[in-house]
């Protein structure tokens, strides 16, 4: 049932990514705990849990879009640590413009940090001494991920959740994304930052 729900998320992106922004996302969960997405829903169980917000104003001739900016500042930075824990550039990069949009300095409501918002613990844990500092939290990120990947069999989705949610939370569910709503929003936004960094790069 993993490949299953790895390839429904993935398809609601695929859908999404030949238009020029969000569709709605729809969302429902079956009688397992098995957790569907689709921007073309099928079932009348399907209820919405992302709605497209409305077209934005063109941007100004010339500058770069939002976080666009941030992103290309932190380039080979994040390329090098990428490479280093064997991920590629554009899933880290897509964490960091879900996590804090590329800001060095931003710090959430729970008390995570920095452009990968690192936890308290988990900055501890990858011996992360100031999370404000770019490279250090990007290095931290960086192995977090590449461990919540290789503890969930390279599966993308599950990686994604555990970042936000916490590996035992994926665990208790099943190894399946919780049902929790930050959770799931947050995966698909990640994955499609990642689909359109990986084919803004020719991947």
């Amino acid at each position: 049932m993993r490949s299953l729900r790895a390839a429904s998320i993935v398809l609601v992106l695929g859908l999404c990514l030949g238009q020029p922004g969000w569709a709605d996302i729809y969302v429902f969960t079956a009688a397992d705990g098995t957790v569907f997405l689709s921007n073309v829903p099928t079932d009348e169980r399907y209820t919405v849990l992302i709605a497209a917000p409305p077209p934005a104003a063109p941007a100004n001739p010339g500058r770069p879009g939002p976080g666009l900016a941030g992103k290309a500042r932190y380039e080979r930075m994040v390329d090098a640590v990428a490479r280093t824990y064997g991920l590629e550039s554009a899933l880290v990069h897509a964490v960091i413009a879900v996590e804090s949009s590329h800001n060095p300095k931003a710090v959430s409501k729970k008390g995570a940090a920095g452009l990968m918002q690192l936890m308290p613990g988990t900055a501890r844990r990858y011996g992360v001494t100031d999370a404000f500092d770019p490279a250090q939290n990007v290095g931290g990120g960086a192995r977090y991920l590449r461990d919540l990947l290789d503890m969930f069999d390279s599966d993308v989705s599950l990686a994604l959740a555990a970042f936000n949610a916490g590996e035992n939370a994926v665990k208790k569910h099943g190894n399946r994304v919780p049902p929790y709503r930050e959770t799931l929003h947050y995966v698909p936004r990640v994955l499609d930052y990642y689909q359109r960094y990986r084919a803004a790069a020719g991947v």
